[in-house]
């Protein structure tokens, strides 16, 4: 029944798209879906804004990491960071899926992430062993399978990123919110920092929820962004996307572009 009641919910969205877009006799291309990430990874790979905003969000966290380390020492202190987007540059994965049309595949990620040829996050590197300098302990929470721990591990370690070792890479074990492995580093470690280019990888209140409850949940954690919590931007892809379509992967391609269609603003 919940499979059927998605589908018919996106039948109605198809049918009543954006009344701005409507009224103005407003087309966009089929498969906006897919090729519209083209565009959104040419900005993360050429644009010196992109990059500009990967920097600043490092730079707030080497001040964080200072101010830190002024406190009463407690237990050992460490960084969390998700991989993907936050430390690991997939866009040449997602140009590739692209230009043939195509949008995220399990195997075509496995392929990828086996050749270990992502290049780093302008900034990540620097900041990484930076705080590694001052005794801060790295853990890489991610939501990569195990059977992706030896390409992930060589990736990392090609660019001498610290911690870069089975005991800190930390794997999808099952479930994908990272909350429990999160917690497991808090018994054991102050955790001063979490980085990330997605919600989930701050707070499970972010975990499966929809629009308005991420939006809600984002401003009632405001002050936590820049103190605790260090956004790296990602426009390609990401929980913002999944929401649009409500979690659900039985979507076709034309079905994505109607909620597109019917969630876009205009005049």
């Amino acid at each position: 029944m919940k499979k059927i009641s998605i589908v018919v919910w996106f039948v109605i969205a198809a049918c009543t798209t954006s009344k701005q877009i409507s009224k103005n006799n407003s087309s966009l291309p089929q498969n906006i879906a897919v090729t519209g990430k083209i565009f959104a990874s040419l900005y993360q790979q050429r644009a010196a804004e992109y990059r500009a905003l990967c920097l600043q969000a490092f730079n707030i966290a080497r001040l964080r990491v200072d101010e830190n380390l002024q406190m009463t020492p407690g237990k050992p202190k460490a960084i969390i960071t998700d991989i993907d987007e936050t430390i690991l540059d997939n866009s040449a994965y997602e140009v590739h899926q692209t230009l043939q049309g195509k949008d995220y595949e399990s195997a075509s990620w496995y392929q990828w992430t086996d050749m270990s040829k992502a290049d780093t996050v302008p900034g990540a590197t620097a900041f990484l062993k930076y705080a590694a300098s001052r005794g801060i302990t790295i853990f890489y929470i991610t939501n990569r399978d195990e059977r992706e721990r030896a390409g992930t591990l060589l990736n990392l370690q090609k660019f001498n990123l610290p911690n870069a070792d089975n005991a800190h890479l930390v794997l999808r074990q099952g479930i994908s919110s990272k909350e429990p492995r999160r917690q497991a580093v808090a018994a054991t470690h102050d955790v001063i920092l979490l980085l990330g280019d997605n919600l989930t990888d701050f707070n499970s209140l972010f975990d499966k929820k929809a629009m308005d409850e991420r939006e809600q949940n984002t401003d009632n954690l405001a002050a936590e962004f820049g103190k605790k919590f260090i956004v790296i931007p990602n426009p390609v892809y990401g929980d913002w996307e999944s929401t649009l379509y409500k979690y659900s992967n039985i979507l076709t391609t034309a079905q994505k572009d109607s909620v597109i269609k019917s969630l876009l603003k205009t005049y």
